[in-house]
């Protein structure tokens, strides 16, 4: 969701998009992941997922699980503070990872359900001068930081010389770096095996692919010559960069300074940023030659297309830099960019370098900073949030190694530090809330922002979530990561969280953090303007997870390739006419067939029980435990006099009310009664029943195809079909009414009499107790 800055002039946010965007389609339009069949394989490895991925999530075979013995070292006896700090390093060592495996279908952590006092703690970085446990202070500390004035020593982009040094010593002593070690070295040996990424330019939609995948080897195989001086990886790493550069056999795009794509400048970017991880980390294993090579194909490819697009003369750098383009393609740009210029400051005799470190950062802060709203929600979707971040994160990190400061890009926005929170909260049993476009293949890109923003903004609750996702496992972890951080990222956290900037408008719900057979809700209202061009027509839009399934999901994106995708954002945009964009592809309400107006304001109000979980991961939800979300929707229809809906969990969180629906697209087998009040939707074991309330009179389940409805206008292409996909449906003729719908999760052991049967409550009556 786009974010809004009226405290800081609200002004129209411009698109780097022009008609076509950077990527292609990934999502499959399948809500629930196909279950994988059974196998009897080590319950880490992951079934079912982009093959930018697998590699990533396969290695995890080399992690450490279960208990592991501490190995760490005391601190001095004569300290107190120090042997506190020992001991709790200590006691969350013993426990080694948390989190003893993943989910193969929503590659999310799986928590065992037991009680640890001693490790399960409020989040906490300890503090101790205990090099077998934690790290040592940079000794670079510039009294006055320029971007021109880097550090003597390499590498000096995120991992410098003394974090080298250090990390072996804390590999041995803490199981989350050994396992993502052990992780990363399994991935490096299955890129040697492949060969060179081959050049393919998506029609208009890029080498960000490839550009991303180079980039992800270059960081394997960089970090594995360091840890072990084996020239195997520093020649592997070579051979990637002169495929890059079209200097081997058969050649690797145009053969002129566009090789690399600048017209979409996202590809330059990140090769850019990959051959500047190659010159800097690996600087003193290059010869003179092989590094003026790597320099000169950054500078001709990269760097000297950076000075070209920032010109206000070249049409086609539109958008990424100039004013109010906040979002992952400003922070992604701009991070390319300032990686190559500080690799190079110093070696380059030309003064592209200084010159382009004058223009990103002043930009950066402008544009990609702001890229949170005022609570922290990304400006496009939940999936952009991992480009936007990994670029801001990688660009501030490599500023404050290399120079000695970030240059306010943590601190110019107060409000960037809620970001993680989003990412936490946007994150269900079920994956994310993945409202509007999902985006590329994310190859480099993870959420290891998590763990950098963690260090940074003192909150050790963001590295203690991400450090157990599949995706932690890779080079920047090793850095960013404090093996220092203590406790439990929910002890103390709350069940539920709303984000009410006026863009934003979004609510998350549930019943535990640690459960992956947990309850889930979230349910988002929001303007549908200003998120450039990746949001859809959907006000009102909500997910359901329980049971360890997603009941009610978003089909993701549509095709990038299509035409008139990414024209606009106005009323009667082409994007509008794409079943996955327009309203009846959401989880919402549709009147008289017809799209919301984008012009939508809507209003909201919530309260919650205020419910957080304790220590354990054994979450016992309270009985008189709530939270609701109501929007008011007028705004968001044509011809409608008033229109709200709600959302509220009820009974100890184990039911969901959620009135005026609907249409719900879901992956569930349905079956409906035969007098139409109750559908009971499975997924393999799993069963929820879906329950008409007081219905007026008329009011049925039935179902539908995902299709468009034939009388729709005809979009430019197309729609992509939307296989094992169900839409439950109530309709209504024109009037006045009150649709209630209970949604009732069969959970195991859970009789009958449990559930409750809410009374009717006007949507401007509900509060926690009301109705219950």
């Amino acid at each position: 969701m786009a974010a809004n800055y009226d405290a800081l002039g609200s002004q129209t946010r411009n698109s780097p998009y022009g008609s076509g965007d950077p990527y292609y389609n990934e999502s499959s339009g399948y809500i629930t992941p196909a279950r994988p069949p059974k196998k009897t394989i080590s319950k880490w490895v992951k079934f079912g997922i982009p093959v930018a991925v697998v590699v990533i999530a396969g290695a995890v075979l080399g992690g450490v699980l279960g208990s592991r013995a501490s190995k760490n070292a005391s601190a001095s006896s004569s300290a107190a503070a120090s042997a506190a700090a020992t001991s709790a390093i200590s006691a969350k060592n013993d426990v080694g990872r948390f989190a003893t495996a993943t989910d193969s279908q929503y590659l999310v952590p799986i928590y065992p359900m037991t009680t640890n006092t001693a490790a399960y703690t409020t989040p906490t970085f300890v503090t101790t001068a205990d090099t077998n446990l934690a790290w040592p202070q940079d000794p670079f500390q510039p009294s006055s930081p320029s971007p021109t004035q880097v550090r003597s020593d390499r590498p000096r982009l995120i991992a410098p010389t003394y974090m080298w040094d250090a990390l072996p010593n804390l590999i041995k002593n803490d199981p989350y770096l050994s396992g993502w070690n052990d992780t990363i070295f399994g991935n490096a040996t299955q890129y040697m095996a492949l060969p060179p990424v081959v050049y393919f330019l998506d029609g208009g939609n890029g080498i960000l692919d490839p550009a991303r995948e180079i980039k992800q080897r270059v960081k394997a195989f960089s970090y594995a010559y360091r840890l072990t001086n084996d020239t195997k990886w520093l020649d592997r790493t070579y051979v990637e960069l002169q495929n890059a550069a079209g200097n081997l056999t058969g050649g690797w795009g145009p053969d002129n300074s566009t090789k690399w794509n600048p017209t979409h400048f996202l590809d330059t970017a990140e090769l850019t940023a990959a051959y500047a991880i190659a010159y800097d980390w690996l600087y003193n294993a290059w010869t003179p030659t092989q590094r003026s090579s790597i320099m000169a194909t950054m500078i001709t490819y990269g760097l000297n297309n950076g000075v070209i697009a920032y010109s206000t003369n070249d049409p086609a750098a539109y958008g990424w830099w100039t004013s109010n383009t906040e979002g992952n393609w400003n922070c992604v740009c701009n991070n390319g960019l300032t990686m190559g210029a500080l690799a190079i400051l110093g070696d380059d005799t030309s003064g592209i370098a200084a010159q382009l470190l004058g223009l990103t950062i002043p930009n950066a802060l402008q544009n990609c900073a702001f890229a949170p709203s005022s609570d922290g929600t990304w400006s496009e979707t939940a999936n952009y949030w991992y480009f936007g971040t990994t670029g801001h994160a990688e660009m501030a990190s490599s500023l404050l190694t290399a120079t000695g400061s970030t240059y306010d890009l943590l601190a110019v926005n107060p409000d960037f530090q809620l970001t993680g929170q989003y990412h936490m909260y946007v994150s269900g049993p079920g994956s994310l809330f993945n409202y509007g476009d999902c985006g590329p293949n994310k190859y480099s890109t993870t959420a290891n922002a998590m763990m950098f923003y963690g260090q940074q903004y003192t909150m050790p609750q963001y590295q203690l979530f991400q450090r157990d996702q599949f995706d932690a496992a890779e080079p920047w972890s090793m850095f960013w990561y404090n093996p220092a951080v203590t406790g439990a990222f929910w002890d103390g956290l709350a069940l539920d969280h709303f984000f009410d900037n006026s863009t934003d408008q979004w609510g998350s719900m549930r019943s535990s953090w640690t459960d992956e057979n947990a309850l889930y809700v979230a349910v988002k209202a929001g303007t549908l303007q200003g998120h450039q061009t990746h949001n859809d027509l959907d006000c009102g839009d909500f997910v359901v997870d329980a049971l360890g399934v997603r009941w009610f999901g978003e089909l993701g994106s549509g095709d990038y390739n299509s035409i008139g995708y990414f024209s606009n954002d106005l009323q009667d945009s082409q994007r509008w006419l794409y079943y996955r964009k327009m309203t009846e592809g959401q989880n919402t309400i549709l009147v008289n067939q017809q799209n919301q107006n984008v012009a939508a304001a809507p209003t909201v109000r919530h309260d919650t029980s205020a419910t957080v979980q304790g220590s354990s991961t054994v979450m016992n939800v309270p009985g008189d435990s709530s939270a609701y979300f109501v929007a008011d929707l007028t705004s968001a229809y044509f011809n409608v006099t008033s229109f709200s809906r709600g959302v509220h969990l009820i009974n100890g969180r184990k039911q969901v009310l959620a009135p005026i629906m609907w249409r719900a697209h879901t992956n569930a087998t349905i079956a409906i009664s035969t007098d139409g009040q109750t559908a009971t939707l499975t997924i393999g074991s799993a069963t929820t029943t879906v329950q008409l309330l007081n219905p007026p009179s008329g009011a049925v389940f039935t179902t539908m195809s995902p299709v468009r409805f034939a009388s729709d206008p005809t979009p430019p292409q197309p729609d992509q079909t939307n296989d094992g996909v169900t839409v439950l449906v109530i309709s209504l003729p024109a009037g006045s009414y009150t649709l209630e719908v209970l949604i009732n999760p069969q959970w195991p052991g859970m009789s009958s009499s449990s559930y409750t049967t809410p009374g009717s409550v006007a949507l401007s009556q509900w509060s926690l107790t009301s109705p219950s």
